[in-house]
């Protein structure tokens, strides 16, 4: 997130998710389980086309941190699926701009062929576009099986702008309406950050999606996904395992009871696991290098578990 040298920052308070048991006052730190293991991501690499206001996990041109996942890799964790008998129903992709993986088609095609679910986000631009023949023809053969969630920020240009830079607009309504004339199953990923009522976006969305001729249901959360800011100048509270009864919060409907997701670190000698798609960076979440070493409990140790997912109700799944 770009901080301007007049704006205040917020001293964040230090004590606070250091602990994997106890909160900065001493209680219980609340945890989730992994109730069954139905969506698998991977991250294809933090390279990305554009340098956004604030992306969740810094991608941009520049930044490889994560490196590209390889179609070996994929296939090595698709094996323990199968072998394990894990109830995984989705294969997700995120990135960085997953299109922009050399390796991107074969990868999905490599999970739809097991017949896997694909989700697929992406911000449908120049990447996507350049792979519009290989694409259009996965999607003829493998229909609805496969989802590609596009990031529009906004219902307006000008506030979608603010985030992901002068001229992103235009290219990416126009990959949109490509999807949605070659019958791709389409959901649009919004932002809340305007401090605008999610009735008002949805209704916004909808009127903008008519109008465009966009076949995507605004009512539906699922096809419609509204995130949660995360801002890391922003103090969070901490979250104990009291706080589930106090918020009326099901820890099963946390991302990390049904989730888990794959990284390459750049330099590494192979791929490990993480809980899910937010924490790609923090090594004390890293779980191994098998789905099988992955399946213990998540201690909510980070701000985005409070902020993203408990707080703000925020799933990358579908």
């Amino acid at each position: 997130m770009n901080i301007s040298a007049t704006e205040p920052v917020l001293k964040l308070d230090a004590r606070k998710f250091r602990d994997a048991e106890v909160t900065a006052d001493g209680e219980p730190r609340a945890s989730v389980d992994l109730t069954a293991l139905e969506t698998l991501w991977f991250n294809t690499g933090t390279l990305c086309n554009l340098t956004c206001a604030n992306c969740y996990i810094e991608s941009s041109p520049a930044n490889d941190r994560l490196a590209y996942i390889t179609l070996e890799e994929v296939r090595t964790y698709l094996d323990e699926i199968a072998r394990e008998e894990f109830p995984v129903r989705e294969i997700g992709l995120t990135g960085g701009e997953p299109f922009m993986n050399p390796r991107i088609i074969p990868i999905m095609e490599e999970a739809l062929q097991r017949g896997f679910d694909v989700l697929v986000l992406t911000n449908a631009m120049r990447p996507m576009m350049k792979l519009a023949a290989p694409f259009r023809d996965l999607g003829r053969r493998f229909g609805r099986r496969i989802t590609v969630r596009v990031s529009l920020d906004h219902y307006t240009a000008k506030r979608h702008e603010e985030e992901r830079g002068e001229h992103t607009w235009a290219p990416t309504m126009l990959g949109i309406k490509w999807l949605a004339g070659n019958g791709f199953k389409l959901a649009i990923a919004g932002r809340t950050r305007w401090a605008e009522s999610e009735e008002s976006l949805r209704h916004h969305f909808g009127t903008l999606f008519q109008a465009e001729g966009i076949p995507v249901d605004t009512g539906d959360p699922a096809a419609l996904v509204l995130f949660p800011e995360m801002d890391e100048t922003v103090e969070v509270p901490e979250i104990t395992s009291a706080c589930w009864g106090i918020l009326n919060v099901n820890p099963g409907a946390m991302m990390c009871a049904t989730s888990r997701m794959v990284v390459r670190r750049k330099g590494a000698a192979g791929p490990v696991v993480l809980p899910c798609t937010l924490l790609p960076y923090d090594p004390r979440f890293e779980m191994g290098a098998t789905l099988a070493g992955a399946r213990g409990a998540v201690p909510l140790n980070h701000r985005h578990c409070a902020k993203f997912c408990v707080l703000g109700g925020g799933s990358c799944s579908v």
